[in-house]
């Protein structure tokens, strides 16, 4: 998960320079681009942050708020379209900070073609950033090629992370920061008597294994909010397995003999009460139906079932919503069927049939004080480097 993407609710709080492009592009959930005639008034049109050739003592900076705070595993410092202006070297810090204890920042606005105030420096400077800790040594950049400027930093750590101070040295452009992770959220303060979205993005929930994922991600459902397009939601493609001419069973069911699934790791096991299945923005390409499923596994059955593409016996899974019509463009709330407190689960499958997109899924229920899965003693290699984009 990208935990900066102004699509989760990152934001910049401060830069230093934003002369030719303003930091706030670093955030942008869709991929850069390149407009070889689009000039502004201060100079090439660039679609990330780009300073002024810096003619005074220093090295420019920048501090972000992540929209999901927690563990961070990599970094992508991406300077696509860079080409002759490119940062030469970059670090990266972190900070994990109260929100109830931190400074006022002045809000930054539109920002082109200026620099920090001394106002603007006074306010951050109470965040003290020079004294983050280190998850990126200086280290230089590859340009790579014009339109894949990707350069991959992993990081080793199991703290919980807000707030990310991006040095460059000592001034030019990068066209995106992915910061590449998942949520964490504090059980302990949660009120055990309050309905939390157990399978939610933001606080630690994660797709772990899905059938097809054509048009977008099935990590688009659990994501920070509602969805902004179809292109936020999970969509497949056709299945090809559809009879020539479709019919209904007597409960109205399409018959289709192939469905589409999705499986998530709850952010903490727990007890699901209530469902929300979304279909908003799919009008034409909802599912005919779905139902939920969950089971319980611990790490080492979730790394053997994922080898095995999730095959998993049947009797593993209970039921928690069965075949139940879908309609499109409308938001579903059900009642689950395990209300019963032992029914804890750690993984929840949406199956849709026979094919299309949903907007959102909504987990809530309570926390389980029983915790089969161990906290990973070092960060996962393996990353996707694809982000559909959000209008």
């Amino acid at each position: 998960t990208d935990m900066a993407s102004e699509s989760v609710g990152g934001k910049i709080l401060f830069a230093t320079d934003d002369f030719f492009a303003p930091a706030e592009n670093l955030l942008k959930s869709d991929s850069p681009c390149f407009k070889e005639h689009e000039y502004t008034e201060f100079g090439k049109w660039m679609d990330g942050w780009e300073t002024r050739r810096k003619r005074i003592p220093g090295h420019d900076w920048c501090v972000l708020r992540l929209g999901i705070q927690g563990v961070i595993r990599a970094f992508d410092v991406d300077v696509s379209y860079f080409t002759g202006d490119y940062a030469p070297r970059v670090s990266i810090q972190a900070a994990n900070l109260e929100e109830d204890k931190l400074p006022e920042i002045p809000e930054r606005g539109v920002r082109i073609g200026a620099a920090a105030t001394p106002e603007e420096f006074d306010a951050i400077a109470e965040l003290k950033s020079d004294d983050w800790s280190y998850l990126v040594p200086m280290t230089e950049l590859k340009p790579g090629n014009p339109a894949s400027g990707h350069n991959y930093f992993l990081v080793n750590s199991q703290q919980r992370w807000t707030h990310i101070r991006l040095n460059i040295f000592p001034d030019g452009g990068i066209a995106r920061l992915r910061v590449l992770g998942t949520g964490q959220k504090d059980w302990t303060a949660t009120d055990p008597k309050e309905h939390a979205d157990l399978g939610a993005i933001a606080f630690g929930g994660v797709c772990v294994g899905y059938s097809n994922a054509k048009f977008g991600h099935p990590n688009n459902i659990i994501g920070v909010g509602g969805a902004k397009s179809m292109a936020d939601g999970w969509e497949t493609a056709r299945r090809l397995d559809r009879p020539p001419i479709l019919e209904n069973d007597d409960n109205g069911i399409l018959l289709v003999p192939g469905c589409e699934w999705a499986v998530f790791r709850l952010a903490h096991p727990g007890v699901i009460t209530r469902i929300e299945i979304d279909t908003k923005y799919f009008k034409g390409n909802a599912p005919d139906s779905c139902k939920v499923d969950g089971c319980v596994l611990t790490t080492q059955e979730e790394e053997d079932v994922i080898k095995q593409k999730w095959i998993l016996p049947a009797h593993k899974w209970k039921p928690l919503l069965p075949v139940t019509r879908l309609s499109p463009n409308q938001s579903h709330l059900f009642d689950s069927l395990t209300l019963e407190l032992q029914d804890v689960i750690t993984h929840a499958r949406l199956t849709i049939v026979p094919d299309g997109g949903v907007s959102r899924l909504r987990l809530r229920g309570f926390p389980s004080s029983i915790c089969l899965l161990r906290p990973r003693e070092k960060p996962m290699m393996r990353f996707s480097v694809g982000f559909k984009a959000n209008p």
